[in-house]
């Protein structure tokens, strides 16, 4: 199959490995024809060190290596995918799946990344978000991997769960692409919690009660705008959640420690390199928060330290002195006071 990735970061680059090693003819597109250009001559991505890509992997800038592609991967930064479906639209043979390998939710219009392409590209093209807890550095070297791939178009999931499927990289199915796309999204935004709490020093109490409590806040978001629980159960939610918060390769992570240790967001970002996805998610998340009326304090106070200064340090103390709750609402509260 000929396989079109739009992004020549870590993951893209990743997913065009794997996909080689499953027989396909894969080209890699970047926006810029320099980078392009590196990757053609030198073989080597600077995001993935010790991999060199096969010589018979096409790298180009031109966006026209779509027109003959069977199907297409959308890994660009969350940021850059509407422009991206743009470029593509009218390029794409009918009915040609486009796979969203991108997490986060578009900061302006609330939506998830399946919609902005699906206003771009027609409602007729089959769309599919693949999430798991995936590391590029990882997928990139064979390391044994496994991913959920939704979609509302059951064949179009089960076709990708066909390409991208190995011994190595393991792909299930699920009808629900909304409660996928925002766990890919929602995950990445503890994960820079997870992160200033080792920077801060805390222990592994700290982290775990950060995950748990931050998952509690993923559901619940998830659930309001039409997605399953048990999604956030699997691979895409607690699966990337866990690997997101607790791993070296995290971006996430790493500019959360720098975080936690008092460098400025934009320092710490720029010292991580790459994109730390889940500083453009919370700004999403917070705002589709306050639209359905969900209450998320975790994220709410990483919004403040990411966008409005304040001392990790206060976060917190501020988080640990709210008022007393039961874990899992008033109507357990209530059970328990009657038995």
């Amino acid at each position: 199959m000929k396989i079109s990735i739009l992004g020549s970061g870590a993951w893209g680059t990743a997913l065009g490995m794997l996909l080689h090693q499953n027989g396909h003819q894969v080209t890699i597109w970047s926006t810029f024809p320099a980078e392009a250009e590196t990757l053609r001559t030198t073989r080597i991505n600077p995001y993935l060190p010790g991999v060199t890509l096969p010589e018979d992997m096409i790298c180009t800038a031109d966006i026209n290596c779509v027109q003959d592609a069977e199907l297409v991967v959308l890994a660009t930064p969350s940021f850059a995918v509407r422009d991206t479906a743009k470029l593509i639209k009218g390029l794409l043979a009918p009915g040609i799946p486009v796979v969203i390998v991108s997490k986060g939710i578009e900061k302006e219009s609330l939506k998830p990344l399946s919609d902005v392409v699906a206003e771009e590209l027609g409602d007729s093209v089959p769309l599919v978000a693949l999430s798991g807890p995936s590391h590029a550095e990882e997928v990139s070297r064979g390391i044994p991997t496994a991913c959920v791939a939704a979609s509302k178009d059951v064949t179009a999931a089960e076709t990708v769960q066909d390409v991208f499927m190995s011994e190595r990289f393991r792909v299930y199915t699920s009808t629900d692409l909304i409660g996928v796309e925002l766990g890919a999204a929602l995950k990445n935004v503890i994960a820079l919690g997870a992160g200033a709490c080792d920077g801060m020093g805390y222990g592994d109490n700290t982290i775990a009660m950060l995950m748990t409590r931050g998952l509690s806040e993923m559901v619940a978001l998830t659930i309001a705008v039409g997605g399953k629980r048990e999604t956030l159960a699997g691979l895409a939610g607690l699966g990337d959640l866990i690997v997101t918060c607790t791993s070296r390769h995290s971006r996430n992570r790493r500019a959360g420690v720098l975080i936690g240790q008092g460098m400025d967001t934009q320092a710490a970002m720029d010292q991580v390199g790459g994109v730390v996805e889940g500083y453009y998610a919370v700004a999403g998340a917070m705002k589709l928060a306050e639209a359905t009326g969900v209450e998320m304090p975790i994220a709410g106070e990483l919004y403040r330290v990411l966008y409005e200064g304040k001392d990790p340090k206060l976060v917190l103390r501020d988080l640990m002195t709210r008022s007393k709750k039961a874990e899992h609402g008033d109507l357990a509260a209530k059970q328990w006071v009657n038995t």
